[in-house]
């Protein structure tokens, strides 16, 4: 993983804050420089392994049941990462992040991830766009029922190894993943 210090300006435009690997069994995240300050509180802690809850410090306390337990959740099940959600700075202001990627067992059967924290926070407050929070799931959402057994059948889909029927799991999911991101805006 890059350095935030040579990371792409590219990459930093696109509001790339850092990556982060994680080894599920290990129950262990693994941050760059980036994303352990911005992410962790601290950039020494890049490169370490690290708990969920070290790594995802900053996030607001309001968030924080939903986004640990959506987490909880992939870790379990594997498949595609996307939430956004606040955290907060050191001298307590609010910043909105979006978290991407995948959880997928490797070639010995072992769930392991990577993605990108991108900030988002210009989206929330830029004069052509309307500022408007997040609402965490409802276990009772038809939709949110759907998506997590679409997750237990997409683990499911890919142990078999049949990849048209994987590919259209993994549609499933995004088209169900943008209803309800499209859904959770007040």
């Amino acid at each position: 993983m890059p350095s935030n210090a040579v990371m792409d300006p590219t990459l930093r435009a696109a509001g790339i804050i850092g990556f982060w690997s994680t080894d599920v069994p290990a129950a262990s995240s693994i941050l760059d420089e980036g994303a352990a300050e911005t992410m962790a509180g601290d950039a020494r802690l890049a490169g370490q392994p690290v708990s969920l809850e070290v790594a995802l410090g900053r996030t607001h306390p309001e968030d924080r049941p939903w986004v640990f337990e959506g987490i909880r959740r992939v870790r379990r099940t594997g498949g595609p990462v996307s939430t956004e959600f606040r955290i907060l700075t050191q001298g307590g202001d609010v910043r909105w992040v979006l978290v991407q990627g995948q959880l997928m067992a490797d070639e010995n059967g072992v769930m392991r991830g990577r993605g990108a924290y991108i900030d988002t926070t210009a989206h929330h407050t830029a004069a052509f766009l309307p500022s408007r929070p997040r609402v965490p799931p409802s276990e009772d959402d038809p939709l949110v029922l759907a998506a997590d057994r679409a997750l237990d059948a997409h683990a499911a889909i890919a142990r078999t190894g049949h990849p048209s029927l994987r590919r259209l799991s993994e549609l499933m999911l995004f088209e169900l993943g943008q209803i309800l991101g499209r859904s959770r805006r007040v």
